[in-house]
């Protein structure tokens, strides 16, 4: 008889359930303070991070879709918290900035992620944290082993 599955010690089943839990708390909370859905937000912290930055590279970034990404940048395009300009590099692309109205959202929204860090994470030591941080990035470079 073929070994039996248990989802509830499937760790690949875990990772991702407690992922979307604590992805779709914090998006409630982005959404009711912010109007602005997760993969709003990841571009915009990103772009902090990164500018000038493409979508393609913010793709390959954040590991969300093309579509995503896209429909996420003509949004906050549309809200005037991102300007483009051409990519001399490549004239099919654009580089993405915040613009005025996109840094200070960051500046206000940036503090709140990290509290909702705090109290999501808080439960746990340094050292417990810097570990699961760890096996974090360990995990995800054994799945990009299969790209």
């Amino acid at each position: 008889m073929a070994e039996r599955l248990h989802l509830d010690r499937f760790l690949p089943y875990l990772l991702s359930v407690t992922s979307n839990r604590v992805s779709d708390r914090i998006a409630q909370a982005y959404d009711a303070l912010f109007g602005l859905s997760i993969p709003e937000w990841r571009l915009i912290a990103l772009i902090a991070e990164h500018a000038p930055i493409t979508q393609a590279q913010l793709g390959e970034l954040s590991r969300m879709d093309k579509v995503t990404v896209s429909r996420a940048a003509i949004a906050l395009t549309a809200r005037g918290l991102l300007a483009r300009a051409p990519n001399p590099g490549d004239r099919r692309s654009h580089h993405l900035t915040l613009t005025d109205a996109g840094r200070a959202l960051y500046a206000e929204i940036a503090p709140k992620a990290m509290e909702w860090e705090r109290r999501i994470f808080g439960r746990f030591d340094a050292h417990e944290l810097r570990q699961f941080t760890d096996m974090l990035r360990r995990i995800d470079a054994a799945a990009q082993e299969d790209d």
